[in-house]
């Protein structure tokens, strides 16, 4: 068992497992580069997995026996590290206000609509989580020390949108200034969401790019922009059009209004979206230009057309559903990858996501095939058919943890597919 409980009860036929495939890089007709992220701390919930370096080589070793020869190692869990930092606390002991804790009857209600996890079962997971001592074992270290050595490629994961999880991994920062949080177009204030439009928070983020740049020797940046915290702020788009029911914080309704001579309260009006939407490009803009100084490829998961979060709640693409102008992303350079996040409703499917993204993207940076981590080899060689069809060289498979205990077969046939 472990935190992806929650969603499953609710919303599990909507969830899979995915691969990723990118476009410009040379490929054979059979063959791709074979990707994954992993979550240590997720991995470290199934049995028998040992802590400390033994477990992290069992992690990289199943991967590289499916020829997943990137992984995109996370590196927070909410507002926590997954790593040796300074700047955040470590992940293990979660808020005593939690998803796995609530603390009032209407928390404990709205947790039972997302998991059939009893109180009792909940606290046997929280034993588990409290168990990791991160503070004094960093595990991206000795992933990146594993992995050259048995040459599978570490990316940081970087969940750059989010300081919470769920709810009750909120960050330090986030505590200390509840002034810069994000607002809904009604005023309420979120619990942990970070805005965009200070530069205090933007400081704040690029300081824990700058802190991986300077601690750890990298292979690449991957930035995951459609996870955010707390879910008891749900729905965060607008029910029926699924636009951004945030951006509305005081300095984006000031100077939209001296520079408009309008107020900033239709969540729906385009010159409103891109004002909002601004906010994500100058923080890409940022990172980019520290991230191409060491010379780190950047690549970004964003969503699509038929995305969804929570409880099916509806977005409406990048731009108006999440204020994230991919388009100007990829025309500006500012990324050379993306791939578009696999959850979908309203008809939505593996392939619309990954052509609608490449029509955003306007062919300036490669597109990734997402996929969940196959079952089968029958449906491993579904994806590997799309993957040829579509023309990707590069596939994501979501998430590495989930192919623990596939079967041989299984793992050998991804392998024979693996384009290094």
């Amino acid at each position: 068992m472990n935190r992806r409980a929650f969603i499953k009860s609710s919303v599990a036929a909507a969830f899979v497992a995915p691969t990723i495939l990118s476009t410009r890089a040379e490929t054979t007709d059979d063959k791709f580069i074979l990707s994954a992220p992993l979550t240590h701390s997720d991995w470290m919930l199934k049995p028998g997995i040992q802590w400390g370096p033994e477990g992290v080589h069992h992690m990289l070793d199943a991967c590289k026996a499916c020829g997943w020869n990137r992984v995109y190692w996370r590196v927070f869990d909410g507002g926590r590290a997954l790593y040796k930092s300074k700047l955040l606390k470590p992940m293990g002991k979660w808020d005593a206000d939690s998803f796995w804790s609530p603390q009032s009857p209407a928390d404990v209600t709205l947790v039972e609509r997302y998991t059939h996890m009893n109180a009792e079962q909940r606290r046997g997971l929280m034993s588990k989580f409290d168990a990791l001592d991160y503070a004094n074992f960093d595990p991206l270290a000795e992933a990146i020390r594993y992995g050259r050595k048995i040459g599978v490629k570490i990316h940081a994961w970087l969940s750059i949108n989010e300081d919470d999880h769920g709810w009750g991994l909120q960050s330090e920062f986030s505590k200390k200034h509840p002034e810069f949080r994000w607002l809904h177009r009604d005023g309420r204030p979120y619990k942990s969401q970070l805005s965009f439009a200070f530069p205090e928070v933007r400081n704040y983020k690029l300081s824990l790019l700058h802190e991986l740049l300077d601690n750890y020797k990298l292979d690449g940046f991957f930035l995951d922009w459609i996870r955010t915290g707390d879910v008891r702020d749900n729905p965060q788009n607008d029910k029926i059009t699924g636009a951004a029911d945030f951006g509305f914080e005081k300095p984006l309704r000031n100077f939209y209004q001296r520079n408009t001579g309008k107020q900033l309260l239709d969540a729906k009006d385009d010159t409103a979206v891109r004002f909002r939407a601004e906010m994500q490009t100058i923080f890409m803009r940022e990172c980019s230009k520290i991230l191409r100084n060491h010379r780190m490829p950047i690549a970004v998961m964003v969503a699509h057309p038929w995305h969804y979060r929570g409880e099916l709640d509806k977005i409406d693409g990048n731009l108006r559903g999440l204020l994230l102008d991919v388009n100007t992303w990829a025309k500006e350079g500012l990324i050379d990858s993306a791939v578009a996040a696999g959850y979908y409703r309203d008809g939505g499917d593996a392939t619309k996501a990954l052509r609608a993204l490449r029509d955003e993207t306007a062919g300036k940076t490669d597109v990734w095939l997402y996929q969940w981590v196959p079952k089968s080899v029958a449906e491993f060689n579904d994806q590997l058919a799309l993957a040829k069809k579509e023309k990707v060289s590069q596939v994501l498979f979501w998430e590495a943890d989930y192919i623990e205990g596939a079967a041989k077969d299984l793992t050998q046939t991804m392998a024979a597919h693996s384009n290094p």
